[in-house]
């Protein structure tokens, strides 16, 4: 166990995450729809690793969900 409450990300789960950061429109939130368009252009990912991704990346606390939308936590937006 991590002693600061964060499990590492995997490379691809890393990437993932940076390509979001760099896709969030101005209001800050990402459909699920477009999480996974974004993942599949720019981390060549199929709807099914798209989606395994989105959840390891909500898992770890790294997204969130405000009514069925997608929101990256501060302290990832900050990076």
């Amino acid at each position: 166990m991590v002693s600061d409450g964060e499990s590492p990300l995997t490379p691809l789960a890393q990437e993932a995450l940076e390509a979001l950061a760099s896709a969030v429109p101005a209001d800050g939130e990402l459909t699920y729809e477009y999480a996974y368009e974004v993942l599949a252009q720019e981390e060549d990912l199929n709807q099914p690793a798209a989606e395994d991704i989105v959840e390891q990346l909500y898992n770890k606390g790294h997204l969130y969900e405000v009514q069925g939308k997608l929101r990256l936590t501060d302290y990832v937006a900050d990076q």
